[in-house]
């Protein structure tokens, strides 16, 4: 999962749950979900995270060995509870091919032209540059366009290039977006900033470090990522998967660096974070230099699958339509720059947690009464550190139709260090899925709580989000903030596991995991597929998501919250 670690201190409100939400169930969901139904086991949720998240797994980086045994085990485990393989020919695998891209060594390049004078920049105290997917070598020399923040959005009125030209030209853009946008919904819009820039003729892409954007992420700590290949899925031409491979090259400049692509322009860099500062939008323009960007880049490929499989639903006309249940499979493998004995990251929370989650919830479902209306499929995935590639990969090479992928619950890293006492389930203001786990969670006693980081913009940011860009309704389940012990501060505990062991050796089955939490966890998990895998109406995306009038197709968009 991709968070960042300042998360100790933040503010928020629970939603309560009322006794109307659980009566928005049609009559029919509400007699399957009367039946006697199975009860998660802690047992078996630690067994399977202490297994995936030991030292013999090495990380399970992805194209690891460590990572193929725990594939491995996680179809085995589907095997035994006979569920049907959904991979790709008959079988559980989905195999994938990555390409893995790394900048060689002293080749970054980035000069400015400003008349006879050229200025070169110092890689990469001054500026960064990652590898090619595409092409070993590159190089380019273009004018420059400063085009602001580089957004175009007609849902808020944003259009960064209206009156410019920038084909042929390399743009230049700051990070970030405007204060007033809604984190989720500027987090997308920035996301596809390079693909806007190619569709508009642009070859490459500077992006200008700010003073805002230092207080969140400073330039070093960005520099700490120099060394950490690109990775693309590949298509079945042996091609990287892209959206804008005729961007030649791209660099990330620091602020004070950047002063002298503007030196002759008819707005300093002072000027325009100026503007920041009062909170508005730069205008672009053409500016009166030009650049040359190089850079070499070596490749090389590896191998990964996602692992899938599939409970057929009982309905003759629903058991087409399909609930997936996602969970990455991958973490970040071994480090080589940490001191000490222990340099494995076992990636226990992240993600043996979900995982292990995961292959309950199917258990429970075999064994229930009550077999699902609709067929519900669990899908392992592989390379979600890697930017969600291997969800990514499945949305564009789905092994049953997209269409009729109804849901998608996605489990990312449940922190089980302590007895949380409510859920949180990003997303769930989107689709008419936030009633439906706000109704699970009520058959436990629990409560579903409002995103409390809305400003980290969670929604985007883990697996389910490649299906949503396709149209599926999807939460993104995790434990809430407060604990039903009252000496236990919930909140602090998760913010200090992201603090202290995310992403480092220190997130290991040694940790006081309560593994009965994770039970509970599962319960809800399970309570939430039946729900949506016996309700006669598919989830469907309010009409005022911003993602649902986006990406939302025909009948999966509500008239009506």
């Amino acid at each position: 999962m991709g968070l960042g670690t300042n998360l100790l201190n933040f503010s928020w409100h629970k939603l309560a749950i009322g006794s109307a939400v659980a009566m928005t169930l049609t009559a029919c969901g509400a007699q399957e979900i009367a039946a006697e139904k199975p009860s998660a086991s802690a047992t078996a949720i630690q067994a399977h995270l202490e297994f995936l998240a030991s030292d013999e797994m090495a990380g399970r980086d992805t194209g690891s060995r460590g990572h193929e045994i725990a594939s491995q085990y996680i179809a085995t485990e589907f095997k035994r509870l006979g569920l049907e393989p959904a991979g790709d020919d008959g079988t559980y695998y989905q195999r994938i091919q990555f390409r893995k891209s790394f900048l060689k060594e002293r080749s970054a390049g980035l000069s400015i032209h400003r008349g006879d004078e050229t200025i070169e920049l110092d890689y990469p105290k001054q500026f960064i540059m990652g590898p090619s997917s595409v092409t070993e070598r590159d190089e380019l020399t273009a004018p420059l366009v400063f085009v602001g923040y580089g957004m175009v959005s007609e849902t808020f009125g944003i259009d960064d290039y209206a009156g410019l030209d920038v084909d042929g030209k390399i743009v230049v853009m700051l990070t970030g977006r405007p204060e007033e946008l809604p984190s989720e919904e500027a987090a997308h819009l920035s996301s596809i900033k390079g693909e806007l820039a190619a569709e508009r003729g642009a070859v490459g892409i500077l992006t200008v470090h700010t003073p805002q954007r230092e207080e969140v992420r400073s330039y070093e700590t960005s520099m700490l990522y120099l060394n950490v290949p690109t990775v693309r899925w590949l298509n079945d031409a042996g091609e990287p998967h892209s959206r804008y491979d005729t961007i030649a090259a791209t660099a990330y400049v620091d602020d004070a660096a950047a002063e002298a692509l503007f030196a002759n322009s008819q707005m300093t860099l002072a000027d325009i974070f100026t503007q920041l500062e009062n909170n508005e939008s730069p205008k672009g323009f053409a500016m009166d230099v030009s650049a040359t960007l190089k850079r070499e880049s070596r490749h090389e490929q590896v191998s990964s699958p996602n692992v899938a499989a599939v409970l057929p639903g009982s309905d003759p006309e629903l058991r087409d339509e399909y609930l997936v249940y996602t969970a990455h499979s991958d973490h970040i493998g071994v480090s080589k720059d940490l001191s000490g004995d222990d340099n494995i990251n076992n990636g226990a929370m992240d993600n043996a947690a979900g995982v292990s989650v995961m292959l309950e919830t199917a258990r429970m479902f075999v064994e229930s009464e009550q077999k699902p209306q609709r067929s519900v499929m669990f899908l392992a995935v592989t390379a979600e550190e890697r930017g969600l590639l291997g969800a990514d990969y499945f949305a564009h090479n789905p092994t049953v139709p997209m269409a009729n992928i109804v849901a998608n619950v996605n489990l990312d890293m449940p922190v089980l260090l302590y007895d949380f006492a409510d859920v949180i389930a990003f997303g769930a203001n989107h689709s008419t899925l936030g009633d439906t786990v706000a109704a699970a969670a009520a058959e436990y006693d629990i409560e579903l709580s409002p995103d409390p980081m809305p400003e980290q913009a969670i929604f985007t940011r883990s697996d389910h989000y490649t299906l949503v860009k396709k149209g599926v309704p999807a939460v993104f389940l995790m434990t809430g903030f407060t604990s039903k012990n009252p000496d236990e501060d919930g909140g602090k505990v998760w913010g200090e596991f992201f603090a202290k062991h995310y992403h480092r050796p220190s997130d290991e089955p040694s940790l006081p995991i309560r593994y009965e939490s994770g039970a509970l966890f599962t319960d809800i998990n399970f309570a939430i597929g039946q729900r949506i895998a016996n309700d006669e109406q598919r989830p469907q995306w309010l009409s005022d998501s911003f993602f649902g009038k986006v990406f939302g197709q025909g009948d999966s968009v509500a008239t009506a919250n």
